[in-house]
């Protein structure tokens, strides 16, 4: 395994690698082709050389640009391509060469710098000291994202927001909000069960909040196995395995992957081995749920960028609605597509003399679901029993259900199931 520091650039000359014409070329996930620009050719050379085979090389984007073409390719961007006129350009190439994603590997990693560049369209930002298997199994997701040349001539299949039928993916939704307290694992657990009794397939929630995840909780479950392990058999994860991991919330067929038994564990995820996660169990199920933390990490961008849908749940008091309005803001700086937002207001009927349509103007996003404020939350959730199943005529299940038929609209569904396992996949 290779390390570098790239905060000392001249250690760089001994060490570059030259490149064989005659090898054969490196190619990606779906057959992808790779290349490396940096304006320091030792370093160049270096990341070029992290991997097997021939890879394309070039000193700036522009010298790059012409050899682009149709064909699906991932370019790694070495610490000189981190200025603001090379991230405008590849903002343009977003525009121009849909089939060309890019991965910035930085000698410092800023707040600032990783907001500019995943606003510009870089689909991962990696920081030295760098790892030869972290950048490789970085650029083999990325490129695994990419469209085919038969998809680019086409045009795409269907709208954004739907699963994709065609590929057996199943559509990944992520519950988040930008303060604790809104009601976001409820909407998640909630929307969960309704999703795992109306539909046909198998569904999974994932609890992201990997230091203090209640889903479990939530559901009233004593978990023997959580993220970690499906973590640690990644490589080999499949449906059968996938099955003996879950837990089953038997009332409605959930499957539930939850949070690590110990806070300490959540530092041995990190945030790209939980996209590959989440990309790993929607190529299984029909919808995965994922219940996120109320915070803007490593684990959050990287579920964040492989989800079909971003449900944004927050209560109507002024802080929340401050910090629901930079969130919104922040994600929209990270070019995650509007129609991808469903915004779902807590507590929506609370005499707390905000009205809720001057709400929607002020976050420029209509409510999904006005879930409004009753008892029967708090009975269930210190009960486990989801509010969907303990009270279902009550006006939050009802709301839960209507959030839920935005999912299950042109899918095929089943009428609900009754108590008990059943077999789940295949």
């Amino acid at each position: 395994m290779q390390d570098y520091d790239f905060s000392n650039f001249e250690d760089f000359g001994s060490g570059a690698i030259d490149q064989d014409d005659h090898e054969p070329e490196h190619r990606l996930a779906g057959g992808a082709a790779l290349a490396v620009v940096d304006g320091d050719r030792a370093v160049c050379d270096y990341l070029a050389g992290l991997f097997e085979g021939r890879v394309d090389t070039a000193g700036s984007l522009g010298e790059l640009e012409p050899q682009l073409g149709l064909a699906s390719r991932v370019v790694v961007l070495g610490p000189s391509c981190s200025t603001p006129d090379d991230l405008a350009t590849v903002e343009a190439w977003g525009r121009r060469h849909p089939n060309v994603a890019t991965v910035l590997v930085t000698s410092e990693l800023s707040t600032q710098l990783l907001h500019k560049a995943l606003r510009a369209g870089v689909k991962d930002v990696l920081s030295a000291p760098i790892e030869q298997a972290q950048l490789i199994e970085t650029v083999d997701r990325v490129a695994e994202g990419l469209p085919s040349a038969e998809q680019l001539v086409s045009g795409p299949s269907g709208s954004p927001a739907t699963s994709d039928e065609s590929s057996g993916k199943g559509r990944v939704i992520t519950v988040f909000s930008t303060k604790g307290g809104s009601g976001k694992t409820v909407t998640a657990t909630n929307l969960a069960v309704v999703l795992a009794k109306r539909s046909a397939k198998p569904v999974v929630i994932i609890d992201g909040h990997l230091q203090f995840g209640d889903v479990a909780v939530m559901l009233k479950l004593h978990p023997k196995r959580t993220v970690v392990d499906a973590i640690s058999q990644l490589d080999v994860l499949d449906a059968n395995m996938l099955e003996d991991l879950t837990t089953v919330h038997e009332p409605s067929g959930l499957l539930v992957l939850p949070a690590p038994l110990e806070p300490t564990f959540a530092d041995q995820i990190s945030g790209p081995e939980m996209a590959a996660l989440v990309e790993k169990v929607r190529s299984i199920a029909g919808y995965v749920v994922v219940d996120l933390p109320s915070i803007f990490n490593e684990v959050v961008l990287n579920v964040v960028e492989v989800s079909d849908d971003i449900i944004f749940v927050a209560g109507l008091d002024i802080p929340n609605i401050k910090n629901v309005k930079i969130g919104i803001s922040t994600l929209n700086m990270l070019n995650v597509p509007r129609e991808k937002l469903h915004l779902v207001l807590n507590r929506a009927d609370s005499k707390v003399k905000l009205d809720v349509s001057e709400v929607e103007r002020t976050l420029g996003v209509e409510a999904a679901a006005h879930v409004p404020s009753d008892v029967v939350v708090p009975i269930s959730v210190n009960k486990g029993d989801p509010v969907v199943l303990s009270a279902p005529k009550s006006g939050v299940a009802r709301s839960f259900e209507q959030l839920a038929s935005r999912f299950l609209d042109g899918a095929v569904t089943q009428e609900p199931v009754a108590s008990g396992r059943r077999k789940f996949f295949g």
